[in-house]
C-alpha cells in the first residue's frame, strides 16, 4: 500500500477561482514587501485552472485595479468595455425595452471570459512564487482536535467497486497554518465546515440559482461588441424567478445564457429547455440562426445575498468568495466581490500569521469595512421580494432602489429552495417544442460540448442518503424533478411503466450542483470526482 505524501505550507487555499488566485496573489505580494518567505499553496479541481469556471461574465475592475493598479500593462484579458445596456421584457412574440436598473448600468466594466481571467491571475501567482496543483480535488478535512490544519486531497486510481488499481494514488496531505476555503457555490468541504462549526447558525438558508450559458460566433454584420442585454419575463412564468443574457465579446464571440431560480415550484419545469426556448424568440433567432455554437456549460450561483452571510471564520480557516456567498444578485455580479474578499482575508490573515493565529477576528471585521458588505446590505431585500412575483417584485426593487435606496428598516428573509418544490399531483405538466439542432439543441449534444473528461471506472461521487427514496419519493411524488433540473443528463429513470429505477450516469456530471441543491429530500449528496474529471471549459 502506499503511503502519504504530506506537504507543509504557510497557507493552503481550496479552489483557483477569482476568490482564491486574489487571496494568493495578495498574499505573496504582501510576503516580498516585508521580505519574508511565505509557502503557498493553491489547490484546482479542474485539470487546469479555468476548466470549471464558468460565469456570464461582465466585471466591475475595482478590485483588480487594487491588486494589480498597472493590470493593462500586464495583458489581463479584458478586452471589451460594456458600451451598450439594454433591459427587456419579452413575450413569446414581442419585446419591450424597460428602463435599465442603476444596479445594472455597465459603463465602466468589461464583459470577459471569467476562464481566461483566472488563467491570467495563475500566471501572476506562479510568477510571484505560489505553488498551483491543478487536478487535485481537495476531499477531506485535517483536524488536529477542533482546529483545521489543512486539506487531504482525493485518492486517484480507485475504480468504481471502492479497489484499487495499477495507478493507484493516494491523496497528499496538505498542513497549512490557514487554511482559505475558496471552492465557489455549494463546495463540499464548505457544506462539512458549515455542519461542524455551526456556522450557519442564526443566519438564512441560501438560496442560488442555476446558470445555463452558451458561446456563440456570429456574423460580423450581427455583431455588437460591448452590448449588456438582459430579459426578464417569457418562457417563464410570473411566479418564477430568473431572466436572461446576451453578451457580445470580442472576436465575433457572444456569451447567451439562462438563469433559473432554483426555488422554482412545479416540479415539471426544465430549465435547459426553457433555455432552448427562449432562443427561439424573435429577438433572438435571428442572431443565432446564422451562427455557429462553440461552447456550453452550467452552474450554479449563490442569490442569497447579505441575509444568507455564514460565520466567515473557523480555527484554522476562513471563507472566500462564492464559498460564503458574495454575489449581488441585482447587479448581477460577484467577481470583484469574490476577489475583494480574498485580498482582505490574505491582509488579514497575514498581519497575524505570525502570531500562531487560530482564527482570524479580523478578517470578517475588515470584510465589514469594505465596499463588499455595504453593496450586499443595500441590496438585501431585491431578491426576496421576487418571490411576490414577477411585477410585484420588480416594483419593490424601483422603490428600494430610488426611495428607500437600500436603507429600508426591514430586511426580507429567504428561504430554502428545496422546499418549495411542489408535488407532480399540484403541478401542470410543461409542453417544449422539439429542438431544429440549427438553434436549439438536444441535451447530449450539448453536454459534448462540454469537452467533459470522466473516467469511467472510477466510483459514484453523486451519493444518495436513501437509495429508495429516489423511487419511493422522488419518483412516486414528484415524477423525478432531478431528470430536468440537471442540465447534463445524468439522471434517469428507466422501466417507468414496469419496474421505475434510477441510473446515474456520473460520467455525464458538469459539476453544476444543482442536484444536491435542489433534491425535495435532500437526498443526493455532491462530492468530488477524482481530480481532473469534469468539464473543461477554459473560455467561459
Amino acid at each position: 500500500m502506499s503511503e502519504r505524501e504530506t506537504m507543509e505550507f504557510d497557507v493552503v487555499i481550496v479552489g483557483a477561482g477569482p476568490a482564491g488566485l486574489s487571496a494568493a496573489i495578495r498574499l505573496a505580494q504582501l510576503s516580498q514587501a516585508a521580505n519574508k518567505s511565505l509557502n503557498i499553496c493553491v489547490l484546482e479541481k479542474g485539470a487546469a485552472v479555468g476548466a470549471h469556471i464558468l460565469s456570464g461574465a461582465v466585471i466591475d475592475p475595482r478590485a483588480l485595479q487594487q491588486l494589480f493598479p498597472n493590470w493593462r500593462e500586464q495583458g489581463a484579458p479584458l478586452h471589451t468595455p460594456a458600451t451598450l445596456d439594454r433591459f427587456m421584457y419579452f413575450t413569446e412574440k414581442k419585446s419591450y425595452r424597460l428602463p435599465t436598473p442603476a444596479q445594472m448600468h455597465n459603463h465602466g466594466n468589461y464583459i470577459i471570459s471569467l476562464g481566461q481571467l483566472c488563467q491570467w491571475l495563475a500566471q501572476q501567482a506562479e510568477n510571484l512564487g505560489v505553488n498551483i496543483f491543478p487536478g487535485f480535488a481537495a476531499t477531506e478535512v485535517i483536524y488536529d482536535g477542533k482546529q483545521v490544519r489543512g486539506v487531504i486531497t482525493g485518492d486517484k486510481g480507485i475504480d468504481k467497486h471502492g479497489k484499487q488499481t495499477a495507478r493507484y494514488q493516494p491523496g497528499i496531505a496538505l498542513h497549512a497554518q490557514q487554511t482559505f476555503i475558496a471552492e465557489g457555490c455549494r463546495g463540499s468541504l464548505t457544506q462539512k465546515l458549515f455542519d461542524l462549526f455551526k456556522l450557519r447558525d442564526g443566519v438564512d438558508p441560501q438560496t442560488y440559482g442555476l446558470g445555463i450559458k452558451e458561446l456563440w460566433e456570429v456574423p460580423e454584420n450581427l455583431h455588437q461588441p460591448g452590448l449588456v442585454m438582459h430579459s426578464i419575463g417569457w418562457p417563464l412564468d410570473h411566479k418564477t424567478y430568473g431572466g436572461s443574457f446576451v453578451y457580445h465579446l470580442a472576436n465575433r464571440q457572444v456569451a447567451i445564457g439562462f438563469v433559473v431560480g432554483l426555488d422554482y415550484r412545479n416540479t415539471y419545469l426544465n430549465p435547459y429547455e426553457a433555455f432552448q426556448r427562449f432562443k427561439t424568440h424573435p429577438d433572438i433567432y435571428p442572431l443565432l440562426s446564422q451562427s455557429k455554437r462553440l461552447m456550453y456549460g452550467a452552474r450554479s450561483l449563490n442569490e442569497g445575498g447579505f441575509q444568507s452571510i455564514p460565520k466567515l471564520t473557523f480555527p484554522g480557516g476562513l471563507l472566500i468568495g462564492c464559498s460564503a456567498g458574495f454575489l449581488d444578485v441585482p447587479k448581477i455580479k460577484g467577481i470583484h466581490n469574490a476577489m475583494k474578499s480574498g485580498m482582505v482575508a490574505a491582509e488579514a490573515v497575514f498581519a497575524n500569521l505570525s502570531d500562531s493565529l487560530v482564527e482570524c477576528a479580523d478578517y470578517p471585521k475588515q470584510l465589514r469595512e469594505t465596499w463588499v458588505w455595504q453593496e450586499l446590505r443595500r441590496a438585501r431585500n431585491i431578491r426576496p421580494a421576487m418571490n411576490w412575483g414577477l411585477w410585484p417584485g420588480v416594483a419593490y426593487a424601483a422603490l428600494d432602489t430610488y426611495l428607500f435606496r437600500g436603507h429600508a428598516p426591514w430586511t426580507f428573509r429567504n428561504h430554502e429552495d428545496y422546499l418549495q418544490l411542489q408535488k407532480a399531483d399540484q403541478c401542470k405538466k410543461i409542453s417544449y417544442p422539439k429542438h431544429d439542432n440549427q438553434v436549439t439543441f438536444d441535451l447530449m449534444n450539448s453536454v459534448f460540448l462540454t469537452n467533459i473528461h470522466h473516467e469511467e471506472n472510477q466510483p459514484c461521487h453523486l451519493q444518495l442518503r436513501n437509495p429508495t427514496a429516489a423511487i419511493n419519493i422522488n419518483w412516486q411524488e414528484y415524477r423525478s424533478p432531478e431528470q430536468r433540473y440537471c442540465p447534463a443528463g445524468v439522471y434517469e429513470i428507466l422501466d417507468k411503466e414496469t419496474n421505475p429505477h434510477l441510473q446515474i450516469n456520473y460520467g455525464n456530471c458538469i459539476q453544476c450542483k444543482a442536484c444536491d441543491i435542489k433534491d425535495p429530500t435532500q437526498n443526493i449528496v455532491w462530492t468530488p470526482p477524482e481530480g481532473g474529471s469534469g468539464p473543461q471549459y477554459g473560455m467561459m
